[in-house]
């Protein structure tokens, strides 16, 4: 039996969080542990434009959009595999996600997040490098970075 009974994992669409979400599937199912799911949504670039111009048109919705999609595929895999997952969609503006993913693990009282080591930047940012390192010093519980 696992000592893990809450598993936050957070995704980003890229193949690493994929891996991530697959391994928290394994240990969810394993330990009969309840898993969170998060996808930070960073709308700072929704703010700045891609090009450093003010964007013409509002795209908070789009990235949130894009990210409850994202949400919504992490937890069909996690349904297929027997389990049913928590969903949480957080926001932020500009900063390291690693803020978000924290948060919401004590929120959820988690005993153990999991990450995909090479996220993506930009809508899918989750953890590149820094970020990634900034959760597992930060974290009071046991980080489990799972390579892309």
């Amino acid at each position: 039996m696992s000592a893990y009974r809450r598993i936050l994992v957070a995704v980003d669409g890229s193949p690493a969080s994929s891996k991530g979400l697959r391994e928290a599937l394994r240990l969810a199912k394993a330990g009969r542990a309840k898993l969170c799911i998060v996808h930070v949504v960073d709308e700072f670039y929704a703010f700045a434009g891609f090009d450093g111009m003010a964007p013409t048109q509002d795209l908070v919705p789009v990235f949130r959009e894009a990210g409850k999609r994202i949400l919504a595929k992490a937890e069909a895999v996690a349904r297929k595999a027997g389990i049913k997952p928590k969903t949480v969609l957080r926001e932020m503006v500009g900063g390291p996600a690693a803020g978000p993913i924290l948060s919401e693990a004590r929120k959820q009282r988690a005993d153990l997040i999991v990450l995909g080591t090479h996220g993506r930047r930009g809508v899918r940012r989750l953890v590149l490098g820094s970020d990634a390192e900034q959760v597992v010093r930060s974290a009071s519980v046991p980080v489990l970075l799972v390579r892309g």
